[in-house]
C-alpha cells in the first residue's frame, strides 16, 4: 500500500461513507483501478473506524446525553420513557438486525455478494427506490416521534448495507422517509444507528487483519484513517445542511451514472466483477 493510494482511498471513504451512494462500492472500484483487488482487512477497518469516529466527535454532546440518560433510566433514576433513554434503547435494538444477519451470512457477504455486477444493479435499482420514496414521502415526523416499531424497521433497513451498492445510509434514510420522517431526522438517526454496527465491525476486522496480515503498511494505513476522519467530519456537517433544503435526487442521478460507468468498465475488462487483481 503506497502513500498516494492510501490518501486517495481515505479521501474516497470520507467523501462517500455518509452519502447514500455506497462507500463499499467506491472503495472496491477505486481499489481495482489502483490494481489492487483488496486493500486488506486492517486497512478497510481503520478507514471505517476513522469515519465513524467522526460521527462520535460530531454528535459527542448528543451521544453523551443519550448514554447518561440510558444508564440513569436503567437504574431507575429517571423515567424509562425519557426521550434520550428511549433513543439509547432504540439505537441498541436497531443495531441487532445487521449484527445477526452479518454473522449468519458472513460467507456470502464476503464472497458471493462481492460481485461488481450485483453492485451495479444495486447502485441503479436501489438508487431509484431512494428517489421514488423521497418524492412520495410526507416528511412530517421528527426524531422525538420515533417508535419501537420504527426503530426495528430502521435496523432491518440498515442491514441492507450488507449488500454492496445499497449503502448503509441509503437504506436507513430511505426507511425513515418511507415512515414519514423528515430528511434531516432520518439522516441524523442514520448516523447514530451506524455507530455500534460500524465500530463493532471495524474493530473486529482490525483484529482479523492484524492477526492474519503481517505486512500491514501502518504509515499509509493510519494516514488513510486520519484523512477519512477529517473528510468525514466535514461531510456530516454538509449533508445535514444539504438535506434540510434539498431532495435526494442528486444522489440518485449520481448512482445511476456511476452504475452505467462501472458497467462499461466491466464490459471492457477494465474492472473484474469478482475483484481479481489485473
Amino acid at each position: 500500500m503506497g502513500w498516494f493510494e492510501a490518501l486517495v482511498l481515505g479521501l474516497v471513504q470520507g467523501l462517500t461513507e455518509f452519502l447514500p451512494i455506497s462507500s463499499s462500492a467506491h472503495i472496491s472500484i477505486v481499489g481495482q483501478l489502483f490494481g489492487r483487488a483488496d486493500p486488506g482487512a486492517a486497512f478497510t477497518a481503520i478507514i471505517q473506524i476513522g469515519t465513524e469516529v467522526a460521527v462520535v466527535v460530531y454528535f459527542a454532546k448528543d451521544i453523551g446525553r443519550i448514554i447518561r440518560a440510558w444508564f440513569l433510566a436503567l437504574i431507575g433514576r429517571i423515567p424509562r420513557e425519557d426521550p434520550d433513554a428511549r433513543m439509547g434503547w432504540l439505537v441498541i435494538i436497531g443495531s441487532i438486525p445487521i449484527i445477526v444477519l452479518g454473522l449468519l451470512f458472513q460467507d456470502a457477504i464476503e464472497h458471493a455478494l462481492r460481485n461488481l455486477w450485483i453492485t451495479v444493479a444495486m447502485l441503479a435499482g436501489f438508487g431509484l427506490v431512494i428517489g421514488i420514496v423521497d418524492s412520495l414521502a410526507t416528511h412530517r415526523r421528527t426524531l422525538d416521534q420515533l417508535t419501537w416499531k420504527h426503530g426495528i424497521l430502521y435496523g432491518l433497513a440498515q442491514s441492507l448495507a450488507l449488500i454492496p451498492g445499497v449503502s448503509r445510509s441509503g437504506g436507513t434514510i430511505t426507511a425513515g422517509l418511507a415512515m414519514g420522517y423528515r430528511r434531516e431526522a432520518a439522516t441524523r438517526y442514520s448516523f447514530l444507528l451506524a455507530i455500534p454496527a460500524v465500530l463493532g465491525a471495524g474493530f473486529f476486522q482490525l483484529y482479523q487483519g492484524i492477526s492474519g496480515d503481517t505486512q500491514v503498511s501502518w504509515g499509509p494505513t493510519l494516514l488513510a484513517g486520519v484523512v477519512a476522519f477529517v473528510v468525514g467530519l466535514v461531510m456530516i456537517a454538509w449533508l445535514l445542511r444539504f438535506v434540510a433544503t434539498h431532495s435526494f435526487w442528486p444522489f440518485v442521478i449520481y448512482r445511476i451514472i456511476l452504475a452505467a460507468v462501472v458497467a462499461v468498465l466491466l464490459l471492457t475488462g477494465v474492472l473484474d466483477p469478482l475483484g481479481s487483481t489485473p
